[in-house]
């Protein structure tokens, strides 16, 4: 399986260059694909780079405070997500926290760089091996080998890197004279998305819709974890937020009848459906 790992900058890239050497570690199936490494001398890069996005369906954009409104990345992003339903864009944080986050990027998947949170892009990439996946034993085995040399490296990486601000943002008009294409992509996945997710909600029984977390549900040790370590959209992260859901447990005093965000919801239940499965294989 080919992963497009994205970056810009100079703290993204020594994370994007660390990441290609670990996964390769952990998932051995994996063909991780770096711009800085893997272009040929002599090669157009910007056609390169343009065919390698076109036939990836996995994708990490190591997201910086730099980089964060970077046309380019909002360039590679767009391309990775053509396809949404089947293609995956994994938005790496490296030094943001998930409400830094807008759109159109605020829509991806986001990983932080906690164990958990790695862990969780390790397996989703692992899920998509098909034949060749590792069992989830022996994925948590090998993970918990090379956790501490990604861990390593990369405070070794924000400690030899400048501090860097989130920058400003660009007058509206400026920033969409260079990323118009990549936004109007972007869009175009994301209503179609919408669209199916409402043609799901229609057709699903209303019992469904109006699930309400059950107060007995177990979630074992996570249950004390901070939900900043959940991959959580950044909508959905604030609407927790706003609940004054602060941990992993508390997201058994959520009642989804609140939302009116069907996509929300749907990804509210998927969550509660993850823990619980965690903790039942813990």
């Amino acid at each position: 399986m080919k992963v497009f790992i994205s970056w810009s900058g100079e703290r993204s890239r020594q994370v994007a260059e660390l990441l290609n050497v670990w996964i390769q570690c952990v998932l051995q199936a994996v063909d991780p694909w770096l711009s800085t490494k893997d272009i040929d001398k002599g090669s157009l890069w910007f056609s390169e780079i343009t065919n390698q996005l076109s036939s990836t369906q996995n994708g990490i954009v190591c997201l910086t405070k730099a980089n964060l409104s970077n046309p380019w990345i909002l360039f590679e992003s767009g391309a990775l997500a053509k396809g949404l339903t089947s293609n995956r864009v994994y938005i790496f944080l490296v030094d943001l926290k998930p409400n830094d986050v807008k759109d159109p990027l605020a829509q991806f998947n986001h990983t932080m760089p906690s164990r958990e949170g790695v862990f969780q892009l390790i397996r989703s990439i692992n899920n998509g091996l098909g034949e060749k996946a590792l069992r989830e034993n022996i994925i948590a085995n090998v993970y918990e080998t090379y956790w501490p040399q990604f861990e390593k490296g990369f405070k070794e990486i924000l400690s030899n890197t400048p501090e860097e601000e989130i920058k400003e943002e660009r007058p509206k008009e400026d920033l969409l004279n260079e990323i118009l294409y990549s936004v109007r992509a972007i869009d175009k996945r994301l209503r179609k998305v919408e669209d199916t997710e409402q043609k799901i909600s229609d057709s699903v029984k209303p019992r469904y819709l109006n699930f309400k977390s059950d107060s007995n549900i177990e979630f074992g040790e996570m249950g004390d974890r901070p939900i900043e370590d959940l991959e959580l959209s950044v909508h959905l992260f604030n609407f927790l937020k706003s609940q004054k859901i602060n941990t992993v447990k508390d997201i058994r005093n959520v009642d989804t009848t609140k939302l009116d965000n069907v996509a929300l919801k749907h990804e509210l239940i998927r969550v509660l459906t993850r823990l619980i499965n965690l903790n039942k294989e813990n």
